[in-house]
């Protein structure tokens, strides 16, 4: 293993310890206790999926409770913007308007953190405890601007340390970090789920249950996440003698799952941020729609279903451009056999990728739902989705292949060296 490769793993888990240690800094004049009993009994709607996803900081009250989302949320809205305006189309595929197109992303982010965080802050006011305590001990005019101000610098540095990650780290910054966020928490719901045996509130069987779902959704997702159609491309004679010390590959490789891991990412942010300000609110609508957004409901779940089969298309569509992989095959020499190059190559793998999409929006969208209603069915008394397994299973995957990719290049690096 390369210095290089250590220092990037280093750097990586400095960051995300940072993260961790962020995660116990409470935004100031919170009574936490009085937080923690509201948690307590809501650990099974839309604030204990969004616990969850921020390693347990929103029942804390951390300074970054309100985790990524925001960021993940204004990103949303620009990749939306940039397929329906095609100047900021444009403006994203440039070097320096991508620059321009970022700032939009974070300036955007800051005003939705302030929206959500003004909108925590003051439903704070109506929570009191067993006691009748409040959960705000200082003036609420003054507490407010403090609450948003911590709520706010906690999701920029969040921001600027999944940059960091991604720039000097190893894997996305931002997909750690929801990483991290559920594997954090899974020490505790391990003792939660004992204590629950130890009680008879659970039965060994459904123990047994639940470990089988987890462990046959974690492999089909790697089966699936290691799929891929390999489409076969042949070379003219002048381009194979011209490369004849090159490897050439002889297919294009397609995944499956285009999408990756984003489209259950976004979907979640996308149901979490109503809900998130809905909290707040004491209207009779406005509390009717938040059961709706209730991630124990099947509503919940079936509009994850649609969130996540949409964003698997329209990510898809982003990252697999059919005309620039066939204009680059034709510039090679190369052409896929028995299809003209140039329009045709590009409609042959717009089909493929396609019928792929198809497939990989299907498989996403059940993995995010099924194990729920299989757990739900054993009447099991906690929230348990396939979407954190999912996220955690393809991020694991997708950081593997990075450092495996970084030892290769080190290895070649290392046989230039040397002259081999």
């Amino acid at each position: 293993m390369s210095k290089d490769l250590i220092n990037k793993m280093l750097i990586t888990l400095g960051f995300l310890f940072i993260y961790r240690v962020l995660a116990y800094v409470t935004v100031p004049g919170v009574n936490i206790d009085v937080v923690a009993q509201f948690f307590d009994s809501n650990s099974n709607n839309a604030l204990g999926l969004f616990n969850m996803f921020s390693g347990n900081a929103v029942e804390r009250l951390s300074i970054i409770s309100l985790g990524i989302m925001p960021y993940i949320t204004a990103s949303i809205i620009m990749e939306l913007l940039a397929a329906t305006f095609p100047t900021l189309g444009k403006m994203k595929k440039e070097r320096d308007g991508m620059v321009k197109y970022m700032q939009i992303i974070r300036y955007s982010t800051v005003g939705l953190t302030l929206v959500q965080a003004i909108g925590v802050s003051m439903g704070l006011q109506s929570l009191t405890g067993k006691g009748g305590e409040s959960a705000i001990m200082m003036d609420m005019g003054t507490f407010v601007p403090i609450a948003a101000a911590s709520m706010l610098a906690g999701t920029m540095l969040l921001m600027w340390i999944g940059e960091q990650i991604t720039q000097k780290g190893i894997g996305n910054g931002i997909s750690l970090l929801i990483f991290a966020g559920i594997v954090s928490g899974i020490p505790s719901a391990i003792g939660g789920t004992i204590n629950l045996l130890n009680t008879g509130e659970i039965n060994f069987l459904v123990i047994i249950g639940i470990l089988a779902v987890i462990l046959i959704t974690v492999g089909i997702i790697i089966y699936v996440e290691l799929g891929e159609r390999r489409v076969p491309i042949s070379y003219s004679r002048k381009t194979m003698m011209q490369n004849q010390k090159k490897r050439v590959m002889n297919y294009i490789p397609i995944k499956v799952n285009l999408s990756g891991v984003i489209p259950p990412i976004f979907a979640s942010a996308v149901l979490m941020f109503p809900s998130t300000i809905l909290q707040a609110s004491t209207n009779p609508i406005l509390m009717s729609i938040s059961d709706f957004l209730d991630p124990s409901k099947y509503f919940f779940n079936i509009l994850t279903f649609l969130f996540v089969v949409f964003f698997a298309y329209f990510y898809a569509s982003i990252t697999f451009n059919a005309k620039d992989i066939s204009e680059n095959l034709k510039k090679q020499g190369g052409f896929i056999p028995g299809v003209r190059p140039g329009k045709s190559t590009a409609e042959f793998l717009n089909e493929v990728a396609s019928r792929l999409t198809f497939t990989g929006a299907i498989y996403l969208g059940l993995i995010s739902t099924v194990p729920w209603v299989l757990v739900k069915g054993m009447g099991v008394p906690f929230y348990f989705g396939g979407t954190a397994v999912l996220i955690v299973v393809q991020v694991a995957l997708d950081t593997m292949r990075k450092v495996e990719s970084e030892v290769y290049m080190s290895k070649y690096q290392t046989l230039s060296a040397v002259g081999l």
